[in-house]
């Protein structure tokens, strides 16, 4: 999952359109979505712009205030979502921003549980970007960049684009090495209207260039204030080629970005390999084990296996058994069959076979101890009957006085 958060300045440099063109442009694996959040806290401009009010603005960031109030946020967020896929596939969803700037303060709480509701949506494969508009990164909705993966500053190449962005950023920097995860995630998204290349404008802000859109007003007027994004010509235009190039640079920066914050937990299995070294010092106590083989085929040798004597079970059609004395080292034992009850086994004597059918053993069973009846316990007792009812002495009263 990647979070990117698109930051736009002075100048309106075009940080909604820019965003709205990574939306349409990013590139999408099978079961991967995207989600645009617009965050700007002057208002969004989506509903009315590209959507040219085709959507009633009933939807969008401002019901989600109450819903965190209510513990309900992440239920909430999925009913203001809206699709905005040029085919309806539901790849590419909006979330619509503010109607009205009074209505920011009351998300001053909400900012932060929204980001961590964004973040919970990386099991089911989403990409999010925020529109953090001109004064987003700022006060309550300064977490927003700081639990960013990559953060785009939108600047215009011009010489009044770059002057109004210089201490905006100077100032946004500071704060993510100090607040945040660092700035090694910031970035320049420019727009190349000016006559400065992207060397020098990296050069001078020490920033990497994430992309350079194409300054082209009329395809861009289909993003600010509505067209056709299903056009072929606008598909193919530069604005969406460049737009896309940008894209794939945002996301190996974030995939940069994460192996490197994730490199000091990958470090714990390197320890392992320096403890297993320690181990030969346990090998070696067991070294004097390899003389134990040599010593048991010895004592295999001495208590080898002897042929058993015959087990004497008495006579065998009235001839008495030779008995076989052990050899050594074992002394000579005697078997003496036990002394047999006469009994009707098969109408003959015994003739020493096992096995020897065996009578079942009667067993005897005590007496029963004698029933004690528990007490009676005294119910409560019955309450009158209505007035016009049957009392429990009728057919009606005693299933009332059996329920009972």
């Amino acid at each position: 999952m990647t979070v990117v958060a698109v930051l736009g300045g002075p100048g309106a440099p075009g940080a909604t359109s820019s965003a709205l063109a990574l939306l349409l442009s990013w590139p999408l694996r099978p079961g991967r979505r995207v989600l645009l959040v617009e965050c700007d806290p002057d208002g969004g401009a989506v509903l009315a712009g590209a959507l040219e009010g085709r959507v009633e603005a009933v939807y969008g960031l401002r019901n989600l205030a109450v819903a965190d109030r209510r513990g309900l946020l992440a239920e909430t967020l999925w009913e203001q979502l809206l699709d905005v896929s040029p085919q309806g596939t539901g790849e590419r969803l909006l979330l619509p921003g503010l109607t009205d700037p009074a209505q920011a303060p009351g998300l001053a709480y909400t900012w932060e549980p929204l980001v961590e509701a964004l973040h919970a949506l990386e099991p089911q494969g989403y990409d999010v970007l925020l529109d953090l508009g001109r004064s987003g990164a700022n006060g309550p909705m300064a977490v927003l960049p700081r639990r960013a993966d990559v953060v785009a500053a939108t600047v215009r190449t011009t010489l009044r684009g770059l002057s109004a962005a210089r201490p905006r950023i100077a100032a946004l920097r500071e704060d993510l090495d100090t607040h945040g995860t660092g700035s090694d995630g910031l970035g320049l998204l420019l727009v190349a209207e000016g006559p400065y290349p992207e060397g020098e404008v990296s050069r001078q802000f020490r920033l990497p260039v994430l992309g350079a859109l194409a300054h082209a007003p009329r395809t861009a007027r289909v993003l600010s204030d509505g067209g056709d994004t299903t056009d072929r010509r606008f598909i193919r235009s530069e604005l969406m080629r460049t737009a896309r190039t940008a894209a794939d640079r945002i996301q190996d920066l974030a995939t940069a970005r994460r192996r490197r914050l994730g490199g000091p937990q990958q470090q714990q299995p390197q320890l392992r390999p320096q403890q297993q070294p320690q181990q030969p010092q346990l090998q070696q106590q067991p070294q004097p084990q390899p003389q134990l083989p040599p010593q048991v085929p010895v004592q295999v040798q001495v208590q080898a296996p002897q042929p058993a004597p015959p087990f004497a079970a008495g006579p065998v059609n009235g001839q008495p058994q030779p008995q076989q004395q052990p050899q050594q080292p074992y002394p000579p034992q005697q078997f003496q069959p036990q002394p047999q009850q006469p009994g009707p086994v098969g109408g003959g004597q015994f003739t020493g076979e096992w096995p020897v059918r065996a009578e079942a053993p009667q067993i005897s069973y005590a007496a029963p101890a004698p029933y004690i009846a528990p007490p009676a316990v005294p119910q409560p007792p019955v309450p009158a009957p209505f007035p016009g009812q049957a009392g429990p002495e009728g057919s009606d009263g005693e299933e009332v006085w059996r329920a009972r």
